[in-house]
């Protein structure tokens, strides 16, 4: 029984535990979490590393009044226990069940939805100037880890917070990973402060050695604090939070819960914005967990006694990172890119055989584009790998430096399409409708994994410009004999009636049409692998159909259904035409099979559709 857990129902109740017993609180919610994540899948690592942190915040601060924004979002397991849902986490991330990300409407603790990095700065910002200017009490604080620093968005929060004098306070959660091992000269600066881990005591006692000169001490110390002069960098050795205005906390050990509430207690008494900078350690408490942190950043169902990580199974990611290592052996100009994902795009291979082609740029998805552009300008051949949800973050680079300049870059669009229990901020349904609006694009969908090599090697080697390959997470599906190959599109079938699809949604379309065979009814099925650019000879071959069924694993607004819908009604279409794709709204958590049967994707589904549409 989880006695301590059990007296705690709000964050209120923390204020009434000694330390001891908030240590041994911090281990029943440990094993909380295994137990949850382990039944539910989920966030593992990242979670069991923020335990003592996040008990911290709320004995300190006193939320919702103080605004807890949690960068990412995807380690808030903790916070949502303490803020009267642990009776829920068996729901997580099931559908109607607790999200794995902040979720306003879920709690009012949770202060901002959340699901990409390195905005928390921003959002905090934002809220504290709201406080400001409409005399509210409380804090802002944005708890953010230095792999989420990574992206530029971070610095530019950070220029802008430390303008202003409000309660501002950013923690920094330095477990020295994002998803993978953290790279770059921030990671190295980092790495030079915990080596001084008296920073800000040594430099307490140089201004209390100042303020104690008799007359001119107090005065000096301010002036000094409250310039950018070689004086200040001199006395107190001023490092590059606080020449953005901020003053620093830290580094504090963020697995001891006394110096965490000290130094947050500092922190609250500052008259200005502050960062705390904790040091903490990815999975701790868990020993699979801290072994291998990045592997256990997504964990789905498993064992907890045994472990979740067994070999990595064979899936589209897996097969992608088969593909551009066999091709990179062959091809010396053949570069891998990644945006902090090494692990979740499969690029562990190609990065072991090939490290000085492999760049791992951290989380900032818009210059690994423009560095994968200035790449392929140099004459080499980069592939970016990357999540389609991630790819929304660098849409401008895409337009302006690879379609506009005509670079050949290939984007290799993992998790394209429904994605399942991460909810809204992960699912891959708005890359067709962002990138086939881009002139010169081309976009490729395959379904099996034979397709993806060769729309790869098309990708590659017979395409030019900008090509994005987009494929789903998971396994392949099984399709009838002889309906998948490099082609263009594929015709399956005859009548006078067509279902269209493309990527494993066709799959589905080809079950429906054999369900329909049955009741008597002759179907076609038109399986797509180029989407864009669009297949005029398409046009003559559909005219001649009465009825089109368009069945998309995407946004509807901007669709490849409404392309071809716009496209018919131009030749004069006469027949009928209809499309089930996700409307105008966001898709919550649910699994795969969840959601395709809410929007109506499921065989039998497509077949009642038709059926009665046709009569």
């Amino acid at each position: 029984m989880n006695n301590l857990l059990d007296r705690i129902q709000l964050p209120q109740d923390l204020k009434k535990l000694s330390f001891k017993q908030l240590e041994a609180l911090c281990a029943e919610i440990r094993h909380m979490l295994i137990h949850t994540v382990s039944h539910t899948g989920g966030h593992l690592s990242s979670n069991l590393g923020v335990v003592e942190l996040t008990v911290a915040l709320h004995k300190i601060f006193d939320a919702p009044q103080d605004q807890i924004v949690w960068d990412v979002g995807h380690q808030s397991y903790t916070h949502k226990i303490l803020t009267g849902r642990k009776e829920k986490m068996h729901t997580l991330r099931q559908k109607n069940g607790l999200s794995g990300f902040p979720k306003p409407s879920e709690s009012p603790y949770d202060a901002f939805v959340a699901g990409h990095s390195s905005t928390s700065i921003s959002v905090a910002a934002g809220l504290a100037r709201a406080k400001a200017i409409k005399g509210e009490p409380g804090y802002a604080i944005a708890v953010i880890g230095d792999g989420a620093f990574t992206g530029g968005m971070a610095y530019e929060a950070f220029n802008n917070a430390g303008h202003y004098k409000d309660r501002i306070i950013v923690v920094l959660n330095d477990n020295e990973m994002s998803i993978s091992k953290n790279v770059g000269a921030f990671a190295r600066y980092l790495a030079q402060i915990r080596s001084k881990p008296g920073y800000y005591s040594t430099r307490n006692r140089v201004r209390k050695a100042v303020c104690s000169i008799p007359l001119v001490g107090k005065p000096l110390a301010k002036a000094v604090s409250d310039s950018k002069s070689y004086l200040k960098e001199m006395l107190y050795h001023s490092n590059l939070f606080e020449d953005f205005g901020f003053e620093y906390v830290g580094p504090v050990n963020g697995h001891d819960l006394e110096s965490l509430c000290e130094a947050l207690e500092r922190a609250k008494a500052s008259e200005g914005p502050v960062l705390v900078h904790v040091d903490t350690i990815k999975g701790k408490g868990y020993g699979f967990a801290e072994q291998q942190p990045d592997a256990y950043h997504g964990v789905p169902q498993f064992n907890a006694k045994l472990g979740s990580c067994q070999n990595r199974p064979q899936d589209f990611s897996a097969v992608f990172g088969s593909w551009i290592a066999e091709a990179a052996a062959k091809d010396p100009n053949i570069c891998a890119v990644t945006a902090a994902m090494k692990y979740g795009t499969g690029l562990e291979e190609f990065a072991e055989r090939f490290p000085e082609r492999f760049y791992d740029v951290g989380i900032a998805e818009a210059h690994a584009v423009t560095f994968s552009a200035g790449l392929a300008h140099g004459g080499l051949r980069p592939v970016f790998a990357v999540y389609s949800t991630f790819l929304q973050r660098a849409y401008d680079q895409v337009v302006q430096d690879l379609a506009i300049a005509n670079e050949h870059v290939v984007l290799a669009v993992d998790r394209a399409g429904v994605v399942g229990e991460d909810g809204e901020t992960h699912q891959g349904i708005f890359d067709i409708s962002f990138l086939s609006a881009i002139p010169g694009m081309t976009i490729l969908a395959p379904a099996t994994y034979p397709e993806l090599r060769a729309c790869l090697d098309r990708a590659m080697y017979h395409c030019s410009g900008p090509v994005a390959v987009r494929y789903p997470k998971g396994k392949e599906v099984v399709f009838p004999a002889g309906l998948h190959g490099n082609e263009k599109y594929q015709l399956s079938g005859e009548g006078d009636t067509v279902l269209i699809s493309y990527g494993r949604l066709t799959a589905n379309c080809c079950r429906a049409a054999e369900l329909l065979q049955k009741n008597g009814k002759s179907v076609c099925v038109l399986k797509l692998t180029q989407l864009i650019p669009y297949c005029q000879e398409l046009i003559p071959i559909l005219r001649s159909k009465k009825a089109i069924f368009f069945v998309e694993e995407a946004q509807e607004q901007g669709s490849i259904a409404q392309m071809t819908g716009n496209l018919l009604l131009q030749h004069g279409y006469e027949g009928s035409y209809r499309i089930r794709a996700v409307p105008n709204r966001f898709l919550a958590h649910a699994s795969v099979e969840e959601l395709w049967e809410e929007m109506g994707w499921t065989p039998q589904a497509i077949a009642c559709w038709v059926e009665e549409s046709v009569g």
